[in-house]
């Protein structure tokens, strides 16, 4: 396993121009044998070949900082339905200033982060149980964040109303997508407008490695697009709904 990941894991981040320090690659290693060892009980990812592992979750976390280039020491990060802990954990190997806040409705995932963040000796790591649309209308965490991520979790709109909230006045939301997210765009004017938000950047890549993979035409993960948004004014107090209102009449 080790010598695949690895090896798919430090062409990818140099590709992106994010060459990795081999403790941090070490880090990323652990991390992979942790999720992969858990993994056979509990259901954390469907990807498990060591090279998909290296790029569809480390690669494609990383991508991030190649659209938020400017992420001032010490940012308050949030990573919203962190499922496994991607992006949110792997931003926090690469910058360790970061203070990161793990978001997820589900205990046993968080159970797993704990245990990564205590192997990783990660500092400044913040585990939240709750759905997206809780925490942001707790005092703890609405209009917070310098960023706020997600990956593929809901659509646009959506996922708008349930991040935008965490998000610091001119702070970023970066959601990442799929390529094929323009009718998801097209659908998401409304959201914007009413949460206050500028797409300052549509970023579209495909993932280092994988341009080419002969099944890369086919595998959804391989083409990437991050929506780089920034907030422009407070979110006002109507938003975020609950969430059968959000499901019955989104954005």
């Amino acid at each position: 396993m080790t010598a695949d990941f690895q090896t798919t894991l430090e062409r990818g981040a140099t590709a992106l121009g994010m060459p990795l320090t081999p403790p941090q690659i070490d880090q990323c290693v652990r991390y992979t044998l942790l999720l992969l060892e858990t993994n056979r009980h509990t259901n954390l990812t469907r990807i498990t070949e060591p090279k998909e592992v290296a790029l569809k979750h480390f690669v494609d976390s990383l991508t991030v900082l190649r659209a938020v280039t400017d992420l001032p020491q010490g940012a308050t990060v949030a990573d919203v339905g962190t499922g496994a802990g991607f992006p949110g954990v792997v931003l926090k190997i690469v910058r360790p200033d970061l203070k990161l806040t793990l978001l997820d409705s589900l205990q046993k995932r968080l159970t797993f982060l704990a245990e990564v963040t205590a192997a990783l000796e990660l500092t400044e790591v913040t585990l939240v149980h709750a759905r997206a649309e809780e925490a942001g209308r707790d005092p703890l965490h609405r209009n917070r964040y310098n960023l706020v991520t997600a990956r593929a979790v809901a659509t646009l709109p959506t996922l708008l109303e349930w991040c935008t909230p965490l998000c610091a006045v001119r702070g970023r939301f970066v959601a990442l997508k799929a390529a094929g997210v323009d009718d998801e765009l097209a659908a998401s004017e409304i959201a914007m407008s009413e949460l206050g938000l500028r797409l300052e950047q549509d970023l579209a890549l495909t993932l280092p490695g994988m341009e080419t993979d002969e099944s890369a035409s086919v595998e959804p993960a391989a083409s990437r697009r991050l929506l780089v948004y920034r907030k422009t004014f407070p979110t006002r107090s109507r938003y975020p709904r609950r969430s059968p209102e959000i499901k019955a009449s989104p954005l």
